[in-house]
């Protein structure tokens, strides 16, 4: 796991092709540069979430790996091939976000028509059947809810078998129980051997399903590796508390040695801090506070420390 990725190496002619390999990938608009030299290599088989705040450049990285647009500099390769080759040879299919839906036509309409632009494909029923939409065949795209317009592109996306499905924010739309079916089966498909790469707002999704997590921000990688690994560069820890004079102790707890950071949410204190055990000594010896608990920092401290975003603004 790294924070910082060099370029990576070109596939050997021993092995085959890693399913996506960029190398000092850029793109320019004008006066801003969205992708800045970026390098990455997801191998076959892998589940990576694609994470960064907006205008991290995960949306043009991803449009030039479809082939949706040239990059102004660096290397583009998915299994081995230019992108619009790849995708021609139906080796990769997208579930992009928002587009490319006829509101007229049924579900099962528009999952026969997709089909007629590949050579081979799988049925039609099956594929319904595995995005979860076999009962809503027979309705209109214009009555579907997002979700299941969002099922839909997931079928749509399977017809042609693809090595490596690609993912934008695929679960937008959808409701707690939709995001947990399709996911599953996402996972399903990954156990046989199908690469993914997603992006998503929820941090939860990439911290539950991807095998590897890659942080965006400026247009580089900033940190690469598994959601404990992600976790583990955000230092220090959360102590929490119950304080019920809480406002009379806040200037004390940051001024304490290593402390980042304290919040008072009703009666509960919370002190990121680089030495939990200097803040729980000082709660439990120097104030009434009860119901102390420390905690390693989640995905979501992470997140904010080394993009300098919140949560919210992840998309």
């Amino acid at each position: 796991m790294t924070q910082t990725t060099a370029a990576p190496a070109a596939p050997t002619s021993s092995g085959p092709p890693p399913a996506v390999r960029l190398a000092g990938l850029t793109k320019r608009f004008g006066a801003v540069t969205a992708v800045d030299g970026l390098d990455l290599t997801v191998r076959a088989g892998e589940v990576v979430a694609f994470l960064g705040p907006n205008g991290a450049g995960k949306t043009t990285t991803i449009d030039m790996m479809l082939g949706l647009s040239r990059p102004d500099g660096g290397e583009v390769e998915v299994y081995g091939l230019p992108p619009r080759t790849a995708v021609a040879h139906g080796l990769v299919a997208a579930v992009m976000q928002t587009g490319g839906l006829l509101k007229d036509l049924t579900v099962a309409e528009t999952v026969r028509l997709t089909a007629g632009l590949f050579a081979h494909s799988r049925p039609v029923a099956e594929v319904l059947e595995r995005a979860g939409i076999a009962d809503i065949a027979d309705r209109r795209v214009g009555k579907c809810s997002g979700g299941q317009q969002q099922r839909l592109r997931f079928a749509m996306a399977l017809l042609p078998e693809p090595e490596l499905l690609v993912l934008d924010e695929p679960t937008t739309g959808m409701d707690v129980e939709g995001r947990r079916d399709f996911w599953t089966a996402i996972r399903a498909d990954a156990e046989q051997g199908r690469t993914v790469l997603f992006a998503t707002h929820y941090l939860e999704e990439a911290d539950a399903y991807a095998d590897r997590i890659v942080l965006v921000a400026g247009g580089k990688v900033v940190a690469d590796g598994t959601a404990a690994e992600i976790r583990a560069l955000s230092a220090g820890r959360l102590v929490t508390a119950t304080l019920p004079d809480g406002q009379a102790h806040l200037a004390e707890l940051r001024g304490l040695a290593g402390v980042e950071s304290v919040e008072l949410r009703g009666q509960t204190v919370h002190v990121h801090s680089a030495d939990s055990d200097v803040v729980a000594r000082h709660l439990l010896t120097a104030t009434a506070a009860h119901d102390v608990q420390i905690s390693s920092r989640g995905l979501e401290d992470a997140f904010i420390a080394l993009t300098g975003r919140t949560h919210g603004e992840t998309r």
